[in-house]
Formats: structure tokens, C-alpha cells, sequence
């Protein structure tokens, strides 16, 4: 048994989820992972007594087990590659196909992999725009923008509020040999413009991206398919849908 190693977790409503997301950040800054689950996401990291201490401090309820010998492959076999259209993102222990362009992801500090629905939405939508400039809002690991770039996006600026979520986005872009320049920003202020923005961001956030932004096409999901934001001065021109989860395209009117 790995001695002291515990998997400690918590149960998070949709709605609350994208604030949970960011606690966990600043949390488990190494990485955690999430498991979709009917009603929400489970939030779980590997972590020692005292950050379970933290979790319980933070969210007021969680749970937790000691890790079993063996942990390490499980915890890699949770992580799957996924493949949509020419594009095939994985970790760096799977062999990818010949025929794709591949997009490698550590999950060991990675914010999304790209299995999440709505980031394989994203992918997709990516694979019918015409290369322009793009700034990927929200970019956690930066998948969108390392995928963004090697479909000849450029240049691709992504941006988040986290941190640890810029460093993850320039460490997958070496990774990938693709220039990106990631940036830290605030909440509420103007961000970098671009021809294409692509926003995987909660709903809300999605509605304000108009006063934030100088894009002509905008790609936005992070919502349920309940759920259809309409963007000020924007049309609505495509949506696609997976599981309970919906992506939407929209074009300066």
C-alpha cells in the first residue's frame, strides 16, 4: 500500500461545478480529476492527510480512502484518448493513430484532457472554421489551443483567470511544439482580440463574452443542451450536442 496516499473526493451539483473546479485548482495545483456523474461531477485528487484536511475545510463534506498498491495504472487507465474528426487527443502513454492529428495531454497537471463532452464539442466545431486568429477563452490545459494551432489557427492567445491553468496551457504547447501565448487575465476585463474566440466556460460567463471580445465567429459551450445563450450582435449559426452537453456557433450579425 502506498503508505499515507489517500484519494480523497467531493460530489458537486452542475451549477456549482465551475466554481468547484477553480477551488480545486488552487487546492490540488498538481491535478484531480473528474468524474461525470448523473446529477454532477465527482472531484477527487491523490493527496496526503493534510490536503484532505483542506478539502474538508473548503467544501464542508467530501470523502476518502487509502490508495491501494497498483493505484498508478488505474489512475492511468481512468484517462482515455478520444478521437474526433482529424483529430486524436491522448496522454502520452497511448500510441496514437497515423492517420490523425495528434494532440498529446499530461494528465498529471492537466485541467481537461479533452474527454469532457463539451470539449470534444469544441474540437469538432474547431474542425469546420476556417484558420483565422483565435483566443480561447478559459483555456485550463489548453487542448482548444494546442488542437487550435496545430489545425493552422494563428496566432492562438489563450487566456485564463487560474494561474496554474497558463502554466498547464505552455507546458502542452511545448509538449505539442506549437506556440501559444497563454496569459493570465482578470474576470471582467477586455481580453486580446482575435477573428475566432472559442469559450468552454459556464453560461453565464458565455452571455458576457460579447462585451469582452473583438471576434467575428465565436465558438461557445460549457452548458447543457437545456440551455442556448444568445450572444448580444451575434447570430446564432450551428450547434452540436453530445450526452446532455451542447455547443454553439455564432456569427457577428
Amino acid at each position: 500500500m502506498s503508505v499515507g496516499l489517500r484519494r480523497v473526493s467531493v460530489q458537486i451539483g452542475h451549477a456549482n461545478a465551475e466554481n468547484a473546479r477553480a477551488t480545486m485548482i488552487e487546492l490540488f495545483p498538481e491535478g484531480f480529476e473528474e468524474v461525470e456523474l448523473t446529477n454532477g461531477v465527482e472531484l477527487a485528487a491523490y493527496t496526503d492527510a493534510a490536503g484532505e484536511e483542506r478539502l474538508w475545510h473548503f467544501f464542508g463534506t467530501g470523502q476518502g480512502a487509502d490508495v491501494e498498491a497498483g493505484w498508478e495504472d488505474r489512475w492511468r487507465t481512468f484517462h482515455q484518448p478520444i478521437r474526433t474528426g482529424r483529430l486524436w487527443v491522448g496522454p502520452p502513454w497511448e500510441d496514437p493513430p497515423t492517420d490523425a492529428i495528434v494532440v498529446v495531454v499530461d494528465p498529471g497537471r492537466a485541467f481537461g484532457t479533452g474527454a469532457h463532452p463539451t470539449t470534444q464539442l469544441c474540437l469538432d466545431l474547431l474542425q469546420t472554421i476556417e484558420p483565422t486568429s483565435l483566443l480561447d477563452v478559459g483555456c485550463g490545459s489548453g487542448v482548444l489551443s494546442v488542437a487550435a494551432a496545430l489545425l493552422g489557427f494563428a496566432p492562438v492567445i489563450g487566456v485564463d483567470i487560474e494561474e496554474p491553468s497558463i502554466a498547464a496551457t505552455l507546458e502542452n504547447a511545448e509538449r505539442n511544439g506549437v506556440a501559444i501565448d497563454a496569459r493570465r487575465v482578470g474576470a471582467d476585463e477586455a481580453l486580446p482580440t482575435a477573428v475566432t474566440v472559442v469559450a468552454n466556460i459556464s453560461v453565464d460567463a458565455v452571455r458576457a463574452l460579447p462585451e469582452r471580445i473583438d471576434a467575428t465567429t465565436v465558438i461557445t459551450s460549457g452548458y447543457f443542451v437545456s440551455e442556448q445563450p444568445q450572444l448580444a450582435g451575434y447570430e446564432h449559426v450551428d450547434r452540436r450536442t453530445l450526452a446532455h452537453w451542447a455547443a454553439d456557433v455564432h456569427r457577428l450579425a
